[in-house]
This record gives structure tokens, sequence and C-alpha cells, in this order.
């Protein structure tokens, strides 16, 4: 293996770093890499989430959504419930923030049994954030001062796994935007300013 290819998995990038490494890996590697684990299953296997929740039709306002049962037993939805998305970055790492969206405004508070809210529940504390990945503020600026091909690759499947869930909610919901800088635009900007992006303002 010489080099990796653009859409390499997790799997092989994770192989990819060891070889190129002797089989020394970062912990800050290590943190990232699993927590990015944890996130490319996360429709498949492991524990709930937050995001698997927002996809279940049984969470829905079903009657505001004017929803039917199509034959084959399939939920279908005459208008799709509106939710806006915010990439947020902090000390813990990155994290994906959903809210829903109530006569033009992002809900920001608990609503429970609210006709004009397109969930049953909306708890804000527990359904706000929709995932998250650990360390990747430290594991991007780790990356841009030393990385190697490996990191800059697992830095890119952590974008990419992104974009693919928001592409995911897409198709039961309708976004109206996603706020805050994706993944690959916080690794640019962390280039602009040299590597210097937690001692100045962003």
């Amino acid at each position: 293996m010489s080099s990796l290819g653009p859409e390499a998995s997790l799997k092989e990038i994770n192989a990819y770093k060891k070889q190129i490494n002797w089989g020394d890996v970062s912990t800050i590697y290590h943190i990232f890499s699993s927590s990015l684990g944890d996130l490319d299953g996360i429709l498949t296997h492991g524990f709930d989430s937050a995001y698997k929740e927002v996809l279940k039709p049984n969470t829905w306002n079903l009657a505001l959504l004017g929803a039917s049962k199509s034959f084959d037993g399939a939920m279908q939805v005459k208008n799709k419930a509106q939710i806006s998305l915010r990439h947020e970055f902090n000390d813990m790492g990155y994290e994906l923030h959903c809210y829903p969206v109530v006569d033009g405004e992002n809900v920001t508070q608990n609503m429970i049994n609210q006709g004009n809210c397109p969930f049953h529940t909306w708890l804000p504390e527990k359904t706000q954030m929709l995932f998250r990945i650990n360390s990747l503020v430290a594991f991007a600026i780790y990356c841009f001062q030393s990385g190697d091909e490996a990191d800059k690759a697992l830095l890119k499947f952590a974008h990419d796994k992104v974009e693919t869930l928001i592409a995911t909610l897409s198709e039961s919901f309708q976004i109206i935007a996603v706020k805050g800088y994706s993944i690959a635009e916080f690794y640019q900007e962390i280039a602009n300013k040299n590597g210097n992006i937690l001692s100045q303002e962003s």
C-alpha cells in the first residue's frame, strides 16, 4: 500500500497510518479515529443517538406533516419537517446541532405536544446535539502543524462522513439552513491563521 485512494475507508486509513509510522500511532490520532468509528456506524450499530432518534417517524408530529402509510407500510409525509443545522466546534471537539423550525424560527426551548412543532417532544438537552466527534479541534491543529498523509485522510474522512449524514437528514427533512464552518472550512481557517486559531477571534 503506497498511498491512499480518495475514498479510503476508516479501516484502510488506520492500516495505512500504522504502516507509514511503523505501528506507532499517537494518542490524539487514536482518540479521533475511535470517535469516527462510532460515527461511521451511527445508523447501523452502536448506542442510540439523537441523530437516530430524529429520523424515527414515531417521534414526528405526523398530523402536522400530513402523514399517511403506503400499501407497503412505509410512512409518507406531504410536508417534510423543517429543521436547521449548525456546525459547532468547541473544547470537546465537533458537534452537529439541530433545531426544529417553527413559524420560521429555530426552536431552542422545550416543546412538548405543541401542534406547530414538527416533533411530538423536543428537549434541546437531549436532541439538539445530534452527534459529536471527540477532539476534532485538537486533531485538526495537530494535522496542520505536523500531519502526515494518513492524518489528512482521516480529517477528510470526518468531513465526508458528516456531509453524508447531513444528506441523509435531507431525505427526511427540509433543511432550511446549515450554519457555521464545515470541517473542511474549519481546517482552511486554521491554515489561514497559521495554526493559531485558538488564540484569535474566529
